[in-house]
């Protein structure tokens, strides 16, 4: 039986393939370098991704008693602006992005993932553990006990691997609306700030619920700051990044 057509229609699927094939060819340099364009400009922020692995939290600590977030079986999302120069003192004070806390505080912190992930939430971390050489030169910046610990006095929060600065952010990684952004020197960022938009306000209570009911504590100056209770009991640290994570390798390469 003749098939007068057949031909015809081999020919125009050839020429859709190699139309296509010319196409993809042609966008694919501007689709890799809209991706690298992308992971540049997380990684001008601090962005960085979790190492999530199953199982509880690692029972095998760095020094200091301390966990690295981004392996909790759970991860926050990590944008630690203090190792960019994306912050309020627009200088690079962290080697590298990186989140660590007290073993005790990271599995509180994973009970909270839990809980905000059952409501299609999450957290993201800006800052946790800073090492006390990095907070006596924010002190000698700010020198305001509101918004900064004095290293003089109480030898800080964060120092101590208990002390966590956290947003929601929905399933795509985009943050909720809050009253202001990280690190806002003003009377806005108070926890209990009355002239936030209903949406921040509802956020800001639902970060508050759920890290509360985990054992953290409100600060009143900054909504994204909480520390873990009992945080005055943990010694300060001033254990430097680059050998939490040396220490880190070298535990998994036994």
């Amino acid at each position: 039986m003749n098939q007068p057509h057949r031909g015809w229609r081999s020919n125009l699927y050839s020429w859709s393939v190699f139309i296509f094939t010319v196409c993809f060819h042609c966008a694919w340099p501007g689709i890799a370098a809209a991706q690298s364009d992308q992971a540049t400009a997380e990684a001008s922020k601090g962005v960085r991704a979790g190492l999530a692995s199953p199982g509880p939290v690692s029972t095998q600590e760095l020094p200091g008693n301390l966990v690295d977030l981004a392996r909790l079986p759970n991860p926050p999302i990590e944008e630690i602006r203090y190792a960019t120069e994306y912050n309020f003192i627009s200088a690079q004070l962290y080697p590298f992005p990186a989140a660590f806390l007290q073993k005790d505080a990271a599995a509180a912190l994973q009970k909270v993932q839990v809980y905000l992930t059952n409501r299609g939430l999450g957290l993201k971390v800006w800052d946790a553990y800073r090492p006390l050489s990095v907070q006596q030169k924010m002190w000698d910046l700010i020198r305001d006990e509101r918004y900064v610990s004095n290293p003089a006095k109480n030898r800080g929060r964060h120092t101590r691997g208990t002390a966590v600065d956290v947003t929601l952010v929905d399933k795509r990684g985009s943050e909720l609306p809050m009253p202001t952004d990280f690190d806002d020197f003003s009377e806005r960022a108070y926890s209990d700030w009355t002239g936030a938009s209903a949406a921040q306000k509802e956020n800001r209570a639902l970060l508050q619920e759920a890290m509360t009911q985990s054992g953290f504590e409100i600060y009143p100056y900054e909504w994204w700051h909480f520390d873990f209770h009992g945080w005055q009991s943990y010694p300060p640290l001033d254990l430097n990044f680059r050998d939490l994570v040396e220490d880190e390798d070298n535990k998994e390469n036994k």
